[in-house]
This record gives C-alpha cells, sequence and structure tokens, in this order.
C-alpha cells in the first residue's frame, strides 16, 4: 500500500464505524414524525421479504447517501437522523410493471382491493391496533425505479391510495401533472432524472413530508414551495441552483435540508426562520463567508460546509448550542475563531485541507468529542491540552508538520484510531503504550528511526502503518501483538525479519516493499493465515521449500528483485490467485507452473524471455497476464496456443515488437481488455472480430493501414486507440475522436463505394476484352470459361461477367475484400499485356478519386 492511499483508504471507514458506535443522538431525538411508530431492522427486513414487488404497502429503503446528513465522508450522525416512516399491517398482491408500461387505474386498484380482502388480515403484524391498520391499509408505495420513464406516469397518480412514489433513475424532463392527483402523496423521489424545472402548483401536495429532488438539472425552485407545511426533508443536491430557493425559510417543520453540489454563493438571513432545522448540507458551493444566518439555526445538530471558499468562522456560531458535527474540509481557514470551542456538544470536527497554523489549548472544552479531522493544515504542533478531549476516538493529523505528539496523548484513554501520515516526526513516543484502546496506527512518510518496545502493549492494535520511514530494524515489539492483522512496512532500510515474526500467526496482510532483503526469510513461512504478501524492490533470487506452508497466501507480489530463473517452490502455492514477477531477468517458465490450479493474474513485465511462455496457455483460470517488455528483451510473435486461455479477460502484450496477432485470437471469448500498443502489428486476422466482449482496445503505435470493416460488430467496445499507426483505411484523422461509431460509419462507406468500383471494373473488363485475353484471364485467375463457353449460348461479355461474379463469389468465401480483388484483377490484366482495358480502368479510378467520398 503506498503512502498516499493508506491512510486515507480507511479514514471514511473509521468515522463510519465511529458514528454507529458512538450513539451520538439521545433516543429521544430519532425520530423526526412524531405519529411514525420505529420498527426495529429485523422487522423491516421482514416486511422487505414479504412484499418484494415494485407495488407495496411499505417504502423502500432508499439510497442512505440520499438521507444522510452529509455526502461521503459524511457526519456522524447521519444515519440517526434519518426519519422513520410508517409502515402498515397489510399485504397485498404484487402488481408486475414492466419498463415504460403502467397497467390502467380500474385493474390496479382492483388487484389491490383483492389484497386487502385476502391478506390483509392475515399478516404477522396482527398484534399492532386495528385503528392502525386500517390507517396503514390507505399507505401505499408506487416504486418504478429505473424503468425508462419520460414523463410521470399520469393513471397511477390518479390512484387515491399512493401515498409513497419512488421515480427515482429515469429521463424524464418535465414535472407535468395536475398535482390534484397527487394530493395523498406524503414522500416523492424523483432522484437522478433531467428535470429541469418544477411547477408552481407544487403548492397543491399539502401532505407532502419527504421530498428528494436531488441528481437532476434545476436551476430555480418556484416561491411556492413555501406552502409545503408539513415537509420535513428536502433534498435539492446535485442541481444547477445558483441563488437560495425563496420559500424555503418558510418551511417551519423542516428537518433536514440539503443543497450540496450547486453552485450557491449566497445564504439569505431569513434562513434562520428555520427554528426546526437538525440537518444542513452545503457542501461543494462556492460559499466566500460563512452565513451568519446559520449560527441561529437553534436546533441545528449537523452542518456541512466542505468544499466551499470560507475563509474564516463569525462569532456568532457560538450560538449553535446544539451542534455536534461540523464538517468544513477544503476550504480556506487559516485560524479558528475561538468562540467555535464554546460548542460544548461538539462530537465530529473535520477541518481537513485548509490553512490551519496553530488550534488553541481552548480544545479542552470538546468533553464530548469523538472525531477530530486535521489532515492537510500547516500544523507544527498539538496543544497539550487536547488530553481534555478524553471521549476522543479518531484522531487524524495526516499531512502537517508535526515533529511530535503532546506529552500528554496517553491520556486519550478511548483513542482507537491515530493517523500522522506524511508529517515530520523523528520518533514514536513510549507513551502511546498507554493506548490500550487504540485499533488503528498510522505513521507513514516521516522520519522515524525506530519504534518503541513499549509498543506491544497496545494490545488491541489491527492495523499499523510505519511505510516509508527510516527505520533499520524490524520492531519486534510489533510481533507481540496477536491482534495484528495489517502491517505496512514498504520504503524502509529493513534488511533482516526477525524470528519473532513466525509467531504472529494471525496477520493477514504484510508488506516490505522497497526495503533491502537479501533473501525471503524462512522466518515468514509459518504464517500460514498470511493472504496478501509484497517483497518487492528488494534483493531476493530464490525462494524457500518451507514457502509451501503458507497455504492462505492468495497475493505474492515479488516485482523488482533478482530473480534469473522461475522458483519451482512457488508452483506449491495451490491456493494462489495473484503472482508478481514483473522487471527480474527470467527467462524460462517451468511447466510446474501448471500446478497453480487457481492463478487468476500473473505479470511478467520486463523480463528476459527469448519467446512467448507456451507454459502459460495451460493455465486455464488465468483472468488476467501482463507482459509488457519496457525493460526486458522484446517477443516477437504470439503462439496459436493462446486461444486455450478460456478464462482471459485482460492481456497486455505492449512494448514488444509483435508483427502479427495469431489467427486463433477468436478463441478468446472472455477477453474484455487487450492493450497491445507500442508493436509491429500490421493486419487484424479475420477472427478478431469474435471478440464480443471486447470493452478496451488500444493498439497505438504499430504499424496497421487498415482496419477491417466489421468492427462494428465488436458491439461491446467502449475505449479504442488507434494513434501512431499509417492508417489509410480509414484515415487518421477519422480515428483520432476514438469514437468506434465514426470509425464504423466511414468503413461501412467505404466497403459499399470498393463494392461499386468493383462492379464497374467488371463491367469494364467484361465490354471490353477479348476472347484471347479472356482466356489467359481465366487460366491466372482460374476463371470457369470453358465450361461455360462450351455449354452457354452467352455472348463473350456476358460470360466475362458471369466468370468473374463467380470469381468475387468464391474468394469473397474466404474473406478477400472488395479492394484485394480489385487490386488481384488489375494486376492480372497487367500481367497479361491488357493495356487498352487498363487505360480505361486508371481512367475510371482517377475519376472516382477526383469525387469527395
Amino acid at each position: 500500500m503506498s503512502e498516499e492511499e493508506g491512510p486515507t483508504e480507511e479514514l471514511d471507514e473509521a468515522t463510519h464505524q465511529l458514528r454507529r458506535e458512538s450513539g451520538s443522538l439521545p433516543e429521544e431525538d430519532l425520530e423526526v414524525t412524531e405519529e411514525a411508530p420505529a420498527l426495529s431492522h429485523d422487522l423491516a427486513d421482514s416486511l422487505e421479504g414479504q412484499f418484494p414487488g415494485q407495488i407495496s404497502e411499505t417504502p423502500p429503503t432508499n439510497d442512505p447517501s440520499e438521507s444522510t446528513i452529509s455526502s461521503e465522508n459524511g457526519s456522524m450522525i447521519s444515519e440517526e437522523l434519518e426519519e422513520i416512516l410508517p409502515f402498515s399491517e397489510t399485504s397485498t398482491e404484487n402488481v408486475e410493471l414492466k419498463p415504460g408500461h403502467i397497467p390502467s387505474p380500474s385493474l390496479w386498484l382492483t388487484e389491490m382491493t383483492e389484497g386487502y380482502e385476502t391478506v390483509g388480515k392475515s399478516t404477522n403484524l396482527q398484534e399492532e391496533s386495528q385503528e392502525e391498520s386500517d390507517l396503514g391499509s390507505e399507505r401505499f408505495t408506487v416504486s418504478l425505479q429505473a424503468k425508462g420513464l419520460q414523463e410521470l406516469p399520469e393513471d397511477i397518480l390518479k390512484v387515491k391510495y399512493v401515498k409513497y412514489l419512488y421515480l427515482d433513475n429515469n429521463q424524464i424532463k418535465t414535472f407535468q401533472a395536475d398535482a390534484r392527483d397527487m394530493l395523498g402523496l406524503e414522500i416523492l423521489s424523483l432522484m437522478e432524472n433531467e428535470i429541469v424545472s418544477f411547477p408552481s402548483d407544487i403548492h397543491l401536495l399539502s401532505n407532502l413530508r419527504i421530498l428528494k429532488l436531488s441528481h437532476n438539472k434545476i436551476s430555480n425552485i418556484p416561491k411556492e414551495i413555501s406552502q409545503l407545511k408539513n415537509i420535513r426533508q428536502l433534498f435539492l443536491n446535485n442541481n444547477y441552483i445558483e441563488n437560495f430557493p425563496a420559500g424555503i425559510e418558510s418551511l417551519g417543520n423542516l428537518n433536514i435540508l440539503n443543497l450540496a453540489n450547486n453552485k450557491l454563493k449566497y445564504i439569505p438571513e431569513t434562513l434562520s426562520n428555520l427554528k426546526k432545522l437538525r440537518s444542513l448540507n452545503l457542501e461543494c458551493n462556492q460559499l466566500t463567508v460563512f452565513p451568519k444566518a446559520l449560527c441561529f439555526l437553534p436546533n441545528l445538530i449537523s452542518l456541512n460546509l466542505n468544499e466551499n471558499l470560507i475563509n474564516s468562522l463569525p462569532k456568532e456560531i457560538k450560538e449553535l448550542k446544539c451542534l455536534e458535527s461540523l464538517s468544513l474540509d477544503h476550504n480556506k481557514l487559516t485560524f479558528l475563531a475561538v468562540e467555535i470551542f464554546m460548542l460544548l456538544k461538539m462530537k465530529e470536527l473535520q477541518l481537513a485541507d485548509n490553512k490551519l497554523e496553530v488550534i488553541s489549548h481552548k480544545i479542552e472544552t470538546f468533553k464530548e468529542l469523538r472525531v477530530l479531522i486535521l489532515d492537510k493544515n500547516l500544523l507544527k504542533e498539538i496543544p497539550e491540552k487536547i488530553s481534555h478531549c478524553v471521549m476522543l476516538e479518531c484522531l487524524s493529523l495526516n499531512d502537517n508538520k508535526l515533529t511530535k505528539l503532546p506529552k500528554t496523548i496517553h491520556k486519550l484513554k478511548n483513542l482507537r484510531k491515530l493517523h500522522l501520515n506524511k508529517n515530520s516526526m523523528l520518533e514514536i513516543t513510549e507513551n502511546i503504550s498507554h493506548l490500550s484502546n487504540i485499533h488503528s496506527l498510522e505513521f507513514a512518510g516521516n522520519a522515524i528511526t525506530s519504534v518503541p518496545i513499549e509498543i506491544k502493549n497496545c494490545r488491541k492494535v489491527t492495523t499499523v502503518n510505519l511505510s516509508y520511514n527510516k527505520i533499520i530494524y524490524f520492531p519486534v515489539g510489533l510481533c507481540a501483538l496477536e491482534y495484528l492483522y495489517h502491517l505496512h512496512f514498504n520504503g524502509n532500510y529493513i534488511s533482516e525479519i526477525p524470528v519473532d515474526i513466525s509467531f504472529s500467526k494471525q496477520l493477514l496482510h504484510l508488506e516490505l516493499n522497497e526495503n533491502r532483503l537479501p533473501i525471503f526469510s524462512e522466518h515468514l513461512c509459518p504464517l500460514i493465515n498470511l493472504e496478501y504478501l509484497d517483497l518487492g524492490r528488494n534483493h531476493i533470487n530464490k525462494i524457500p521449500s518451507l514457502i509451501s506452508n503458507m497455504v492462505s497466501l492468495h497475493v505474492l507480489i515479488l516485482c523488482h528483485n533478482k530473480f534469473e530463473t522461475f522458483p519451482k517452490e512457488l508452483c506449491d502455492l495451490e491456493n494462489l490467485q495473484v503472482l508478481d514477477l514483473s522487471e527480474n531477468q527470467i527467462q524460462i517458465i517451468p511447466s510446474e507452473i501448471r500446478n497453480l490450479k487457481g492463478i487468476q493474474k500473473l505479470n511478467f513485465s520486463s523480463n528476459q524471455f527469448t519467446s512467448f511462455p507456451i507454459e502459460l496457455c495451460h493455465l486455464q483460470s488465468l483472468e488476467g497476464l501482463t507482459i509488457s517488455q519496457i525493460n526486458g528483451r522484446k517477443l516477437t510473435e504470439l503462439p496459436e496456443e493462446l486461444s486455450n486461455m478460456l478464462q482471459l479477460k485482460e492481456l497486455d502484450i505492449s512494448n514488444n515488437a509483435i508483427r502479427e496477432i495469431p489467427r486463433t485470437i477468436g478463441g478468446l471469448t472472455s477477453l474484455v481488455r487487450l492493450n497491445a500498443c507500442n508493436n509491429q502489428i500490421s493486419y487484424l486476422p479475420p477472427s478478431f472480430l469474435f471478440l464480443n466482449d471486447l470493452q478496451q482496445l488500444n493498439l497505438s503505435g504499430n504499424n496497421l493501414t487498415a482496419l477491417p470493416s466489421g468492427i462494428y460488430n465488436l458491439f461491446s467496445l467502449r475505449q479504442i486507440n488507434f494513434d501512431g499507426n499509417p492508417l489509410i483505411r480509414p484515415p487518421m484523422e477519422i480515428c483520432k475522436g476514438k469514437q468506434l461509431y465514426t470509425i464504423a460509419r466511414y468503413l461501412l462507406r467505404a466497403e459499399e463505394r470498393d463494392e461499386k468500383i468493383l462492379e464497374k471494373i467488371f463491367m469494364i473488363v467484361a465490354n471490353h476484352i477479348t476472347e484471347t485475353h479472356f482466356e489467359f484471364l481465366s487460366q491466372k485467375l482460374k476463371l470457369a470459361n470453358s465450361e461455360m463457353k462450351a455449354h452457354s449460348n452467352l455472348t463473350l461479355s456476358e460470360r466475362v461477367y458471369q466468370a468473374l461474379q463467380s470469381w468475387k463469389t468464391e474468394s469473397s468465401n474466404s474473406s478477400q475484400s472488395a479492394v484485394a480483388l480489385r487490386d488481384q484483377l488489375i494486376r492480372t490484366l497487367t500481367m497479361i499485356g491488357a493495356y487498352e482495358i487498363m487505360d480505361k480502368i486508371t481512367a475510371f479510378k482517377l475519376f472516382t478519386s477526383a469525387i469527395k467520398f
């Protein structure tokens, strides 16, 4: 794992896990609607199993990203603010709705009514009151997601029982419907459509509680939205809104408002009227100041202002007494107003990617803080009083200028994740041993030379990242950590593996890339549970026989080492799936490689093969093969047996000297990606057009002069590259756009044109050839002249024309193009001395070349 990937990959997962475990909201705050009874996940799952159809009585589970408080890196409280919707007691028969087809209201209503009569009182929810049952029986869900709809299904809307309507992921462009037909709607979801505007009569939907219009093309919201007095959740994120929608400030019952990913530059003061607002997402807009109106939302719990242009916080921020989650990543903050430390309920604070140089010692007031993200700032130190944040569970300080941790760090007894990648740390303090609950330690990209033995006391650690430091000796203290599953130690100066590591049998993932290991240590072989091992960029040249004990090994990376022969010991790893031996000096692959029954991906790039290793063609399980010889000896040909690899999906043979593609290439029926750039390929065989699953094709930097006309048959092809070829058919100008449709269209028209030209040349020959020249022509092209002459009363011209047509038919069966037949005919006419016909054909060719195709 690289130092860039390691810390950031797990951070979102970390905050999400902490969000679930911290219980950041009290129980009484979870409901958004007073009348909605909360159901357990088990009950919800059982209902989903009973009513799997597109029309049901319970609202289907929606995309959590649309119902959460913040975006992907979001707030700890997102899931807990999700409104709990009422479930009805009754069941109904499933009504199958085919794409683009809406059943008539009478039929649909009849089927629903029958469902009430036959099933309604026999469900497993009979313990609820009959009154609730009767109420729930009128609440039906219509789910028409991803059905290719281009307009609202008006017939469905006229059925009065519809309460929850989901029309997400269609192609609806306009909301043209009589709102009077939807008066009973409580939930309307039109996410991921192509809606540009909303009708002004939306105010008639007086019962609407949730409105989702995310991922559309809306630039304006009608002011009549202010009359939706019952609305609780409003999602307008990922649109083109430039001005804050007038009327939203009148929605007194609004709990959740999402306007992320728009073009807002200003927030009106009147927004402070939303006294019940608890979650506000303004991420990815163009706000240059922190809107003061936000400071007067007394019930606001979560506020997301990530990816704006805010450079300071107002003093009024202290008024947000209920705020628990504040996200200001990717802004331009240079300091924090001290008033922010008066928000005593703060549980999650995200300030990554700003320009903060100092964190005030007043951070000690955050007694409830669970998550603190300060990545990508200019911090040189962390105040000692951070130790007063006794509830802190995740502290991320990646990419700063820190040289040490505060001495009081050991007082953070609840800390589970400590990330300090890409700083200027010289050492790891011994006090770290007191972090008894720590699970993840990351110090990649520092200048650490050693790891204290006291790290063995961090008994709950599961992940340690010490990559790209200056560590010479492998820390034996790590070998005592019985729950250590992932260890990243790339880019150090380790030259020896201690015997102690053999006791770390629980290890699943070990990276020692770019160190100074001279051998594959036998002390690694007892790691029977290890699944991933990276020993690339060392000095290893042989493998111990005991490697066969590593029965769980799935991925083995040995690139950039000193192997001159393929180590046969690897062939005993029956469960190996990925093997990387690129950038070595291997010349031959032994036949024993067939023992790798489960191998799926092989990388042998930049080795010294004298020819393509034909032994690889026997690997029936292989899905990916890379032999790109940038630094190795160039391959000149591919074996016909290549087609035996029926499971092969990815083939990279770039940067070789291959002259032709095997005629059996069409046998690779599973091939999805082919990279053959920078070779000497001049021709694509006919079977190439049988690669029906091919999606990516790179043939740049070859010697292709023509593409096959039938390339349009590769209907799965999405990415193509023919740059750097001397293409004539089609011209390179046609291929530069890398659009298969354009290339195929050109070739189809060219083929039609070639057929017409060939037909015209046949007519010229037939009308002007002599009997003598026809005899010679028949001998050269093996035309059926004598037989036709003996049994036919046709004229010479007719006989010549028929003979040429028969010749064309026979030649076409062997996949010869019209251009090839034309050239062959012209060469033969020249050989037999039919100069008068040649003059006429030359004149015709000059005429056709003058016409713009």
